[in-house]
């Protein structure tokens, strides 16, 4: 009977061990970080008098306070704004390892000041499943040379969280 108590014992306490180590997939996950990027912006006129542009940036993500994503990515960023209020920029941001994670990207044009949001739509490798939102503000972007554009931003906070985590 003790030997059929301690086995018992011993696998409830095995379970309840995994159970604790497994993160729940319903745990939102909390990140903080600044992001630089270069690239190039074109224009175009448009009856508006506001130019058209679309943008093409990449640069490093750097994360400076959030568990369970790796400190260092590198991101890409395509987008485009008609001139009269649409922007729509899509983003994926690489870690050293090859893992995505996949972003859609909405906000004003591209410019000091200028605020982004963004939205986690997936990710490959131990990203998949994962879903969220963060917010930066570009704390200045320069034109270096005519469609050459650097800038940097601050404030880059967000929450994710990896569907099938804790399965």
């Amino acid at each position: 009977m003790k030997t059929v108590l301690s086995l018992v014992a011993a696998a409830w306490l095995a379970a309840v061990g995994i159970a604790a180590q497994a993160p729940a997939s319903d745990v939102w996950r909390s990140f903080e970080g600044t992001l630089s990027a270069t690239g190039q912006r074109q224009s175009i006129a448009t009856e508006s008098g506001r130019p058209a542009t679309t943008v093409q940036l990449s640069g490093p993500v750097a994360i400076a306070a959030g568990a369970g994503l790796s400190r260092a990515f590198r991101s890409e960023v395509v987008g485009f704004d008609d001139g009269a209020g649409l922007t729509v920029l899509r983003g994926v941001w690489t870690d050293d390892r090859g893992d995505r994670i996949f972003t859609r990207l909405k906000g004003e044009t591209v410019a000091s000041g200028r605020r982004i949001a963004g939205t986690i739509t997936g990710g490959t490798g131990r990203y998949a499943g994962i879903t969220g939102e963060y917010s930066f503000e570009w704390q200045y972007v320069v034109e270096a040379e005519a469609g050459t554009i650097s800038g940097r931003a601050v404030g880059l906070r967000g929450r994710y969280r990896i569907a099938g985590a804790g399965k």
